[in-house]
């Protein structure tokens, strides 16, 4: 498979959960199934979203995207301003924590901070379901770079350091799996590289002998959520197969099938997306009136990140 197909797959294949999870959030384990008993489930609506219609997940993929490439790298300034007019318009849907560090008043390099310090829960899944656009940029310059990369982009919003390693823990299986590799069979290594202070945490829910049932929080917390992704991807056998078992385990649904997504379109690559889903895929931006992304768009969007991070941009 080249190395495109698994690239636009991966965009793609975010896009696509998050879609396809969205009517299910917050619904109970099962519902996807029961919805869909034949095994074939379709893009839907539900929850106030429109069949097909990307959550707040790819909305804001979309947004690091378009700085990195305008910018040509990590631009924090910029990337935190594009949310907040993202925010300032009235998407959908936002994550409390991120909602209420975009509309502190504070600073792009305090907010985020100030926010944990005072409340000390900032471990959720805001930072990971936009992680994929930013894996795809950096995942050429190597395992250093592209963890580096992610923990600075998750603390844009995220205060709590548990939510770095989440996401540079993703930026490093999704780099795996463009270059061909296994990210499953990756893990111990890609843990090797991450703090040690959160190694144990993080090792235990990206075990092989994990299962989303033994989580202790609900899973839009960082660690539920890329266990229950790596989970799905590791007991199936294909792209449909590890979104149907990610949107199935209720709950925080989008952003599961988000993060599976991406990981498995990696995987499976474009190709492997059903055209029933990707027909139907669209991604409105908040802030930026009539615009939205479908199918051939982040396609193309895919592509132009693939790459494009040079080795003097650490972020």
């Amino acid at each position: 498979m080249r190395r495109e197909d698994r690239v636009a797959g991966a965009v793609v294949g975010s896009a696509t959960g998050d879609a396809l999870g969205a009517p299910f959030e917050f619904g109970p384990p099962g519902a996807y199934r029961a919805r869909f008993p034949d095994g074939v489930g379709m893009m839907c609506a539900g929850g106030g979203w429109d069949a097909g219609e990307a959550t707040d997940d790819t909305q804001m993929a979309v947004l690091v995207a378009e700085s990195l490439l305008e910018r040509g790298g990590f631009d924090p300034a910029d990337v935190f301003a594009r949310f907040q007019r993202w925010a300032a318009a009235e998407p959908k849907d936002v994550g409390l924590r991120t909602e209420a560090v975009l509309t502190s008043g504070e600073p792009w390099d305090l907010a985020a901070a100030r926010y944990y310090g005072t409340h000390r829960r900032a471990a959720g899944n805001g930072a990971l379901m936009r992680a994929t656009t930013s894996a795809v940029y950096y995942a050429a310059l190597g395992r250093r770079d592209t963890m580096e990369a992610a923990r600075a982009l998750a603390a844009l919003t995220h205060g709590d350091p548990s939510a770095w390693e989440g996401s540079a823990l993703y930026h490093e299986l999704l780099r795996i799996a463009l270059d061909g590799g296994d990210p499953c069979a990756a893990l111990p290594d890609a843990l090797d590289a991450v703090d040690p202070a959160h190694h144990d945490r993080w090792a235990g829910v990206l075990g092989p002998d994990w299962h989303p049932s033994r989580a202790t929080e609900f899973n839009g917390a960082v660690w539920p959520c890329l266990g229950s992704a790596v989970w799905a991807l590791r007991t199936t056998a294909s792209f449909e197969a590890a979104l149907g078992a990610a949107v199935d385990l209720g709950g925080d649904t989008d952003t599961v099938a988000a993060v599976t997504g991406g990981l498995a379109g990696a995987v499976y690559g474009l190709a492997a997306i059903p055209a029933r889903w990707t027909h139907h895929l669209h991604v409105p931006l908040p802030g930026s009136p009539g615009r939205v992304l479908r199918t051939p768009e982040l396609t193309a969007l895919a592509l132009r990140l693939d790459g494009a991070a040079v080795p003097a941009d650490r972020g």
